[in-house]
């Protein structure tokens, strides 16, 4: 793609001057004979540079027309590289316009070689710093999301698994909307990963956000970012999730809890594949894949006047449900021998094994929490284990049916277990947070509202454990 750059000088025959040394360099160039039209043309289009005289029309030494200018190119875009020309050149008016806003100075009549210098220098440094902006910011978020869950190939040995993985496979690879469905802890956020990599645009980024954690009033700038000075705190320009996302995949988990007055925003750039930053005038163009994440039933959501439904058909062309762990009883064995792995390497410890009692605990148990919950009773019995294998007291399981059977494994021999004492504070904050969301069918805000909790800070305790 050619850089686009804004030529500013109320002489015609200077502009032609320029545009024939600039087009042959291979740059895309747009010319104005105003202040005030380059200021509307900045509005509207996207510039990789602005080079512009000082002096214009009403005044011809001072600059004073062309500090103005600077000084309003940065109140529209803090970013956009200036260079300034004039044939009144002095050591103050170059500081003066280096002060304003201005990154480099070049006199009239300009050296060819040394302007076309400049403009490559600082088209190049502006890429270079927004690129490294971004990629902060995508380091970030990135280490955000790298959890404890499984993340490489799908653990699918049961029926129901295989099925669901036969389904992923077929649509990971289009550029359909997804949504995913199911309980609390099914793993949801690893299918979003697993279905961008097995996507066109595994080499971008997948950026993740979880919406129950998007305050409303912050709903813009965290997705479209905003420009330094949009408001009072906004200090920097910040680039929002669906930029950081362009040309990867954008992972929005528990969709249902988005805003109603944000839902609208967030259609128009699904269905314009547009947006503009919070302060900005600019309209920008993205392109992502997107995946949402749901435990809520959207179609109640939408007859409850609490989801848009125009924006329901447009996240899910392609539905998947994720079955919960009780579902996929031939998994669990797997699936904790993987945790048990992955919690000794972070630890440094080695990899314990499960004894046959504690295996068929494991089977037995119901798991309310599904996969989360799994990983937790793994990691810590990984930990707490003084032996070489896990048994079912180490488990800390409080299922009464699991521990009947697994009491009766071995011979008939009863293993003694008080569940009571073993519950920690995570395990009891766990059972209480799904207890509540079951209770209120999935509903974040009424069940943290229940245990009087902001909805963020719900979210952040279910984090934690």
């Amino acid at each position: 793609m050619k850089q686009n750059i804004l030529l500013v000088d109320d002489d015609l025959d200077i502009l032609s001057a320029l545009k024939i040394l600039l087009v042959p360099e291979g740059y895309q160039v747009n010319l104005c004979q105003t202040p005030e039209s380059a200021l509307a043309a900045i509005k509207k289009i996207s510039f990789d540079l602005v080079l512009m005289d000082l002096n214009y029309s009403l005044d011809t030494t001072s600059g004073e027309e062309g500090l103005e200018l600077i000084e309003a190119i940065r109140k529209l875009d803090d970013e956009l590289p200036i260079v300034v020309m004039t044939g009144w050149a002095t050591v103050e008016v170059a500081v003066s316009t280096m002060q304003n806003g201005a990154n480099d100075f070049i006199q009239k009549p300009w050296d060819v070689d040394r302007l076309i210098t400049i403009i490559s220098n600082q088209i190049k440094l502006a890429k270079s710093e927004k690129n490294s902006q971004k990629l902060t910011q995508q380091n970030q978020l990135l280490q955000q999301h790298l959890d404890s869950e499984y993340q490489g190939e799908i653990i699918s040995q049961s029926p129901a698994m295989q099925k669901t993985k036969a389904l992923i496979e077929q649509v990971a690879q289009s550029n359909a909307s997804i949504l995913l469905t199911g309980e609390n802890g099914t793993g949801k956020s690893m299918f979003a990963r697993y279905i961008h990599q097995r996507s066109t645009r595994h080499s971008a980024n997948q950026i993740s956000v979880n919406m129950g954690a998007v305050t409303e009033t912050l709903f813009e700038s965290e997705m479209f970012g905003h420009v330094k000075g949009a408001f009072t705190d906004a200090k920097s320009t910040r680039i929002g999730r669906f930029e950081l996302a362009d040309g990867g995949s954008l992972f929005l988990d528990e969709i249902a809890n988005t805003p109603y007055s944000q839902q609208g925003k967030l259609l128009r750039v699904l269905e314009e594949h547009q947006f503009e930053k919070v302060g900005a005038s600019k309209t920008q163009s993205v392109d992502i894949r997107l995946i949402c994440a749901t435990n809520a039933n959207l179609n109640d959501a939408v007859a409850a006047g609490e989801f848009r439904k125009d924006l329901l058909y447009r996240i899910n062309t392609i539905t998947i449900e994720i079955p919960p762990l009780r579902e996929r009883k031939e998994d669990i064995v797997l699936l904790a021998d993987s945790f048990l792995a992955q919690s000794a390497s972070k630890h440094g410890q080695n990899k314990l094994s499960l004894n046959e009692s504690a295996k068929k605990a494991l089977t037995a148990y119901d798991w309310p929490g599904n996969i989360r919950e799994l990983n937790h009773v793994i990691e810590r019995a990984q930990i707490l284990c003084s032996g070489n294998e896990i048994c079912v007291d180490e488990l800390g399981l409080s299922d009464k049916r699991a521990l009947d059977e697994s009491s009766t494994s071995a011979g008939g021999q009863s293993e003694v277990f008080d569940s009571k004492e073993l519950l920690s504070l995570a395990d009891l904050e766990l059972a209480i947070i799904d207890q509540r969301l079951t209770h209120f069918d999935g509903n974040v805000l009424k069940a943290a509202k229940s245990l009087g909790m902001s909805r963020s800070a719900f979210y952040r305790r279910l984090d934690k454990i």
